[in-house]
């Protein structure tokens, strides 16, 4: 790997100079200068804002073709692309006002298009709009987008659920590379602090042409925080608040700008207690963690690399029922100690006419799960009491993953766009405690791709992939000692191979209705715990057996989606029907093992059908005024007539809003009133029960308050408003009839200097 990454920088500095700018000034359609317009190039890692007279300039640009993203807050988004060749190009634009949501760049797609250009519909949630929401975690903050969820342990833990798939169906990506921390236990939350991102992107669908197995459901892409622009340095501070926990999350981040050299740190400390229902806390849910962030970019000649670096600590209490009622956030048994390191160097290599992408990542997760044990002194302090459980891990895994995505762009021929890829991994799981859920193991993928767009005019697109993957598994036969019995671990060396491809189709009908028709197939080969699990999994309180021959699941799923836009109305309606052939699911055995249920996984073939329907209305003249709505209905079934688990419930979520800016006291202003109504569940499976309906009410209010010459963004959420009492049905804790969380108020302030 070190040969390699010296390799792309000798690639970088031995290019040959290119002397490059692009500038211009940017207006309305009254011709007045725009101030603070964002001039960003994905590609280059690099951007600049607008001065007060609309002027711009970037310089030491590579040669080749070059895409530059034009966004501004209230107007339309505009993407262009650019040929340099050793010269300077002026650029001037007119910016139109846009009522509704930014049109951006979507980067988790392979063409990095404009949403109103992309053939696959895919949504995206800013960091600011989490924070907005009020969300404790990131996986509770990405649940606004509609056809998504979370299968929730208390408030620390949170899996992302896409159309009723989870688990090691659905793939994150985080600083460009793939997210492997474990992921595939179902008491496994994200592992990525909020902090220090851009947004996510959500992909509802297989996306297994773009990023292999386990894109079976779909795929979370989470930006990196960008860059400051050129010649900039900033510095932000941001504190959040939150009562139900008593909770808080302190981030400081730097991040400077230079000719060629680009610097950023974050740093992130959030702790929190018990959360706490309308009638009890419940005890050891609480949960601390430490996040840093640092990256480094250079860009010159036709190279262009970004090297990030992201440490996370997270400290998880796993409640086993309502006990001692306190506010203590010292940890009590059992409790997960995670170290996540995720290293990511991306590269960009410019040629005259195409370009070559090189993503290399390498990944440490140390997850540690400390139990109950005997001898423990009741006059130990908080810091003795932790020191004395970290020595008794009971289980400890570590697993370490080097993984490449290699994408070539080749030169445009027309109207065509081919891009051919190779990605891979090496994994390796190793234990280090007593306890062994899953053995010693290795992963090796390797995949190749091929995927082309063809834009028949300006108004139609297609888009079309093949791909080819393989997945070998090899584990070490084990023997534990575990109380009266032996468990044993069998090695097992399997490989599991799949072809899948997609085909998709934009279109635009009378100006105003854009439709959407995309087929594609996806797999996914059995994870680690589902073919080899042998013991207690604390955070599900279930004992797991794994099958060692389970067979690849593989999916076919068509979605059509259709848009409607005009001036002051939204309207969109996204349904999907999804095929599944080996669907591996836990099912119990009826038996019971260490004070434990037993479960074991089985396969069936199932599918799922639903989708997303909602509106958006801005009445005129009436501009401060927003009418959101949104519908969101999902049923899985087996074909054995059974229904899926862990299906989330049709839901239907209203939010009136208002926007309104007091240069003077409050600019960028706004306030905002939710219903989200969540429908029974009944369509339950063998060994699940029904939910009840229920009602949340959330409030927010917030803006920028200007002091002197600093402006600190400001924020006020009640969740949950009146206190009401429900459990979620995507809950891991509603076997035990606890409650989810009661109002919970959020108060964040951030400022930038």
């Amino acid at each position: 790997m070190k040969k390699f990454i010296n390799f792309l920088l000798f690639i970088g500095v031995s290019a040959i100079y290119a002397q490059n700018s692009l500038s211009g000034k940017i207006t309305d359609i009254d011709n007045q200068p725009l101030l603070g317009v964002e001039i960003y190039s994905e590609q280059l890692h690099k951007g600049t804002v607008t001065n007060e007279n609309g002027s711009y300039i970037l310089q030491n640009i590579p040669n080749g073709k070059i895409s530059f993203n034009f966004t501004f807050l209230g107007f339309k988004s505009v993407s262009k692309e650019f040929y340099f060749n050793n010269e300077n190009i002026t650029f001037n634009l007119e910016l139109e006002e846009s009522i509704f949501k930014i049109d951006e760049v979507i980067i988790s797609t392979p063409f990095n298009k404009l949403q109103s250009e992309n053939v696959m519909k895919v949504e995206r949630l800013s960091a600011r709009a989490i924070q907005k929401i009020g969300a404790t975690t990131l996986a509770e903050g990405i649940t606004n987008i509609a056809g998504v969820s979370q299968v929730s342990t208390g408030p620390s833990i949170g899996k992302p659920v896409i159309r009723g798939l989870s688990g090691n169906r659905v793939l994150v990506y985080t600083q460009g590379i793939r997210l492997e921390n474990q992921q595939f236990g179902g008491e496994h939350g994200l592992g990525i602090n909020d902090a220090g991102i851009a947004g996510i992107e959500v992909i509802k669908g297989p996306a297994s042409l773009l990023y292999g197995s386990d894109a079976l459901g779909g795929v979370l892409y989470i930006q990196p925080e960008r860059f400051a622009p050129k010649n900039t340095t900033k510095l932000n501070l941001n504190q959040r608040y939150f009562s139900n926990t008593l909770g808080t999350n302190t981030s400081i981040g730097l991040t400077s700008s230079l000719k060629n050299w680009q610097l950023l740190a974050r740093g992130t400390y959030a702790q929190h207690a018990d959360y706490k229902t309308p009638s009890y806390r419940v005890t050891n849910t609480r949960f601390r963690e430490k996040d840093l962030k640092l990256g480094v970019g250079f860009h010159e000649n036709n190279f262009s690399t970004e090297l990030r670096y992201n440490f996370n600590n997270s400290k998880l209490g796993l409640t086993e029922g309502i006990g001692e009622q306190t506010k203590e956030t010292h940890f009590e048994t059992p409790y997960q100690d995670i170290d996540n390191h995720i290293i990511s160097l991306h590269n960009h290599v410019f040629f005259k006419n195409s370009k070559l992408d090189i993503d290399l990542g390498y990944t440490i997760n140390n997850r540690k799960e400390f139990e109950e044990h005997e001898e423990h002194e009741e006059e130990e302090t908080e810091e003795e009491h932790e020191e004395h459980e970290e020595g008794e891990a009971a289980s400890d895994m570590k697993l370490k993953t080097f993984s490449y995505n290699t994408k070539y762009h080749l030169p445009k021929f027309g109207k065509f766009e081919v891009l051919v890829g190779v990605q891979g991994l090496h994994q390796t799981n190793t234990n280090f405690g007593e306890e062994l859920l899953i053995p010693n193991a290795t992963v090796k993928d390797f995949g190749v791709f091929t995927t082309a767009n063809y834009d028949l005019n300006d108004y139609t697109s297609l888009q079309a992939g093949i791909r080819y993957d393989n997945r070998a598994i090899t584990t070490e036969r084990h023997e534990i000692a575990h109380e009266d019995e032996i468990h044993i671990f069998e090695a097992i060396d399997k490989s599991f191979n799949s072809f899948t491809a997609s085909l998709g189709a934009k279109t635009k009908i009378f100006n105003t209705v854009t439709t959407r028709l995309n087929i594609a197939s996806g797999f996914r080969a059995p994870n680690l715990a589902e073919l080899t699990s042998n013991g207690v999994h604390h955070g599900t309180n279930r004992f797991e057996v794994g099958n060692n021959n389970l067979l690849n699941e593989k999916n076919l799923q068509f979605d059509l989606s259709l848009d409607y836009n005009t001036e002051h109305f939204e309207l969109f309606a996204n349904g999907f029907f999804n095929k599944l052939n080996s669907y591996i699911y836990l099912s119990p055995t009826g038996e019971i093992e260490d004070d434990a249920p037993v479960y074991t996984y089985l396969q069936e073939d199932a599918k799922l059908y639903g989708g997303e329907f909602g509106f958006h209305l801005h009445p005129h003249p009436l501009d401060w005024l927003h009418l959101e709505s949104s519908f969101e209905t999902v049923i899985g079934k087996q074909d054995n007539g059974n229904y899926l688990p862990l299906i989330p419930t049709n839901t239907l979520k209203n939010t009136l809003r208002t926007e309104f800016s007091n240069e003077r006291w409050l600019p960028n202003g706004y306030a905002s009133v939710s219903l989200h109504s969540f429908f029974k569940q009944d369509n339950v499976s063998e060994f699940e029960t029904a939910t009840p309906a229920y009602n949340l009410v959330n409030l927010g209010i917030g803006g920028d308050i200007i002091i002197s010459k600093y402006t600190f963004t400001t924020s006020l959420t009640f969740n949950n408003l009146f206190d009401k009492k429900y459990i979620n049905h995507l809950s891991r804790l509603k076997p035990d009839n606890i409650l989810n969380s009661g109002r919970n108020i959020v108060l964040g302030i951030s400022f930038t200097l």
